[in-house]
């Protein structure tokens, strides 16, 4: 048995009391899936969420940008305001939400979410462009039209999350991921992608333990890497180190191009 499958379950509702972060710092790093045995021996307190007997569930993300990918630029250069606006399907349980997501103070991601109102995850549901334009604004957003956003990448890959002791956090480890495009598809095997999160920058166990095996935070989005993955005319961006370093070996793309 892994080590993951041995660590003592936390259920959802613990894992929401104690490390609900909304609001929070991420680190993330990408990492060969062998080492995971590895990074997760010798954390004291460390617990795995256990869902109906599953350590791992399914998740599918629809992501809604301007036809001028207004949402992928502000990530790719960097810029102060940047925002996603996602559909969010728990594949598992079929639950859906729909999430916005921009930048906070001093480096923090804020996420808000409200129960996807709809069926249709190829835009923002009109019942729901108020919430979203509000959201928007609160993060000093304000030339986004919601009702004009269009379905600009489809993601999914299995997470398993980890609670830290202490209130230390938590931590997500994604693997399988798949991403797919009207330009085509692209799918990375065998590496992880291990997100920490806490509410304050300080590094916790498992960000310690993850240097002391050599493994850096690197700069990685699901949205943006994926999109910059199948999309060809895209310029040079701030993923392809990550892209050219840590997945080059492992991805399987068609009809795309590697940035």
């Amino acid at each position: 048995m892994t080590v993951l499958g041995r660590l003592p379950a936390v259920t959802l509702g613990e894992v929401n009391t104690e490390a609900a972060l909304l609001t929070r710092i991420d680190r993330k790093y990408v990492l060969p899936a062998d080492d995971l045995d590895a990074v997760l021996t010798g954390i004291p307190g460390l617990r795995a969420l256990e869902i109906d007997g599953r350590r791992s569930s399914r998740y599918e993300s629809t992501y809604l940008d301007t036809v001028d990918l207004d949402s992928w630029s502000g990530a790719a250069h960097r810029r102060r305001r940047r925002w996603k606006v996602r559909t969010r399907t728990y594949a598992d349980t079929g639950e859906r939400w729909l999430e916005v997501k921009t930048r906070g103070p001093r480096g923090t991601t804020v996420k808000e979410r409200l129960p996807h109102p709809g069926h249709d995850d190829l835009g923002v549901p009109s019942c729901a462009d108020a919430w979203v334009r509000d959201r928007l604004g609160a993060a000093h957003v304000h030339d986004v039209d919601p009702g004009e956003l269009v379905a600009t990448l489809r993601t999914s890959y299995r997470r398993t999350t980890v609670l830290l002791d202490d209130g230390a956090g938590r931590a997500t480890i994604d693997r399988d991921l798949r991403w797919t495009s009207p330009h085509g598809s692209a799918a990375v095997d065998q590496v992880l992608v291990v997100e920490t999160k806490a509410t304050t920058a300080r590094p916790g166990p498992l960000d310690r333990r993850l240097w002391e095996l050599g493994h850096r935070p690197v700069r990685i989005s699901k949205y943006g890497t994926g999109l910059a993955l199948l999309t060809p005319d895209l310029q040079r961006n701030r993923w392809h180190r990550v892209t050219s370093r840590h997945l080059a070996d492992h991805l399987t793309i068609h009809q795309g191009v590697l940035s």
